[in-house]
């Protein structure tokens, strides 16, 4: 009995053997990770895990019952004769990973083809192995693969079944209680552990590849993190060698080169002490090049990595695209073909994508911000020929009254509109620029109120230096002289407030005018406002370029009492980068 439990452990050797030749099938890999079979995926099992059986059948020992002598290898058998194999092992695994059906599938195949074999035990080994199918099938989970020891039991129980059945049925009961009592016990023993040794060989592979899978993972990841800052820019000189640093790093290359579509840009590692930029790409290396997806595989022991004296072994090219274009590409040099492994050429397909990608974002970033400096530059031109339309009124109706003031009103002009067309060409201007261009407006306004109107400034002198859009406080001031206190005849005010806090600089305009309803204070500044008097476009302005600049934080807060006043603020926060 020992020696036949030490030969059947023998005979585990090939079940590992099989187990390992069983991760490289796609099926199989299927069956592991899917929580479900397909209908094809099902008769596939049934089939390979049939085989399986009937491979462990052949791989059995016959023994005789007239001679209780061994025969190493079963092929046809006498009617004295039966076999201590391993048959029940592929029947338990199709019903653990596949199910009742996939079980009962490939114990038919094993058992039919146990049949054939002959001997007296034939029909009982038969029927056994279908048995094993179902039971082993009953402890299928969806999604959850069994543990160890529970395919050791099962894979015990389903041989000790086999024994049972093999009493129960085979004719003579003296030959087959003699059977049992000598291969019993190893047979029980074995298969119950030729179950678990298979199931953890499967699932340590099976892990080994996930932890590889997930190591590449974080790599490309901590590439991705690494490279943004750099590719958002797109590329240039100055980011393609800081992205080749990376890669070379990362990938443990022997160079890293990236090019545009006519001059190599950067090239890190083995020959770099060569590297001269804009050096034109060299085209010349054509032997044993391997297309793959859309990579390149160059196999060449003389590739020059676009260095001369810089021989390197083999290389990979990925393109870069952009568009679908490709506008550039990465160039990866290994001193070995050996380094090139397939977990290799898959990361850096993988990066040749994700790189591409960050292009892609880099170039929607600058369409958006062009978009949005198109947009601010059009609302501070829309500012101007509103404000120009006042005045000139205003000075129209000096010159017969009074043509001196209508000289100096028109010089205080020039000076403000040579300051309102400087803050169209730039994006903030300090709100020291930004007082003096209110200063000059005022100029302009007093002519018109005289002796009625005060403004009153609160500045802390130390926020003058915050940075601000041009043009947001004057539409503001120019709406509280217009719309506010316009109708007031005397004892006007307005005054502005610059306060700098922890967090960020406060700017606030009042005035003593009229106030609005609570209706209108909801409409202005978040659209525009048809009325008499105007369209409410200048503060909508304001309130589109602070928010578009600054984000929801900066955007105008108003508050109003009809007959007492409105007071009009907004916040500029603190940025790191001023």
């Amino acid at each position: 009995m020992f020696e036949l439990l030490i030969t059947m452990f023998e005979r585990l050797g090939i079940i590992v053997t099989i187990a390992l030749i069983l991760t490289r099938f796609k099926f199989f890999r299927d069956m592991i990770y899917k929580e479900k079979l397909s209908t094809k995926q099902q008769y596939n099992a049934i089939l390979f895990f049939g085989f399986f059986g009937i491979i462990g059948t052949y791989t059995g020992l016959a023994l005789s019952t007239e001679t209780l002598e061994f025969n190493r290898w079963a092929v046809e058998l006498t009617s004295d004769e039966a076999i201590a194999n391993s048959r029940v092992i592929g029947v338990v695994l199709a019903g653990l990973l596949g199910g009742y059906k996939v079980g009962i599938g490939a114990g038919l195949i094993a058992g039919i083809h146990r049949l054939t074999l002959g001997g007296f035990t034939a029909v009982a080994c038969g029927i056994a192995a279908v048995i094993a199918g179902a039971i082993a099938g009953a402890f299928y989970r969806e999604k959850k693969h069994p543990k160890l020891p529970v395919a050791f039991l099962i894979g015990a129980l389903a041989e000790t079944i086999q024994m049972m059945v093999i009493l129960l049925m085979a004719k003579p009961f003296e030959k087959a209680f003699a059977l049992v009592e000598i291969i019993g016990v190893p047979m029980i023993v074995a298969n119950g552990v030729g179950c678990a040794l298979f199931l953890l060989i499967l699932k340590t592979v099976v892990n080994e590849e996930e932890k590889a899978g997930a190591l590449q993972a974080q790599k490309t990841l901590r590439i991705a993190d690494q490279t943004l800052v750099y590719l958002r820019k797109g590329i240039d000189h100055h980011s393609a060698k800081e992205v080749c640093k990376i890669l070379h790093r990362e990938i443990e290359t022997s160079a890293v080169a990236m090019t545009n579509e006519t001059e190599i840009l950067a090239h890190v590692g083995v020959g770099d002490d060569h590297h001269r930029p804009n050096l034109p790409i060299q085209t010349n290396v054509t032997r044993d090049v391997i297309q793959y997806g859309e990579l390149l595989i160059v196999r060449d022991q003389t590739i020059h990595c676009q260095i001369q004296d810089c021989p390197l072994g083999a290389a990979i090219i990925a393109p870069l695209k952009l568009r679908g274009k490709t506008v550039g590409t990465l160039k990866f040099y290994f001193d070995s073909e050996k380094k090139m492994t397939n977990v290799i050429v898959e990361l850096v397909s993988g990066l040749s994508v994700l790189l591409s990608n960050q292009l892609e974002i880099a170039e929607a970033e600058r369409s958006y911000q062009l978009a949005k400096e198109a947009e601010i530059s059009a609302l501070q031109a829309q500012i101007s020929p509103h404000f120009l339309f006042n005045t000139l009124n205003t000075i129209v109706s000096l010159i017969r009254i009074d043509p001196m003031k209508a000289r100096k009103l028109l010089i205080s002009l020039s000076h403000f509109l040579r300051q309102n067309l400087a803050g169209t060409t730039v994006q903030t201007i300090t709100l020291e620029q930004e007082l003096k261009h209110v200063q000059a407006y005022l100029a302009i306004e007093e002519t018109r109120f005289v002796d009625k109107l005060k403004v009153e400034y609160e500045i802390d002198e130390s926020a003058l230096i915050e940075k601000i859009p041009p043009l947001t406080l004057q539409p503001i001031v120019e709406n509280a002289i217009k719309h506010g206190i316009h109708n007031k005849e005397t004892d006007c005010v307005v005054k502005i407030t610059v306060r700098k806090t922890d967090v960020n600089t406060l700017v606030m305009v009042e005035d003593n005018g009229q106030g609005m309803n609570k209706e209108k204070i909801e409409q202005l500044g978040v659209d525009r406002v048809e009325s008499e008097k105007g369209t409410g476009i200048g503060l909508y302005n304001v309130n589109r370029r602070l928010t578009m600049m600054y984000g929801r934080e900066a955007m105008l807060n108003i508050e109003s009492q009809v007959d007492i006043g409105t007071k009009i603020t907004f916040k500029i926060p603190q940025l790191e980068d001023k």
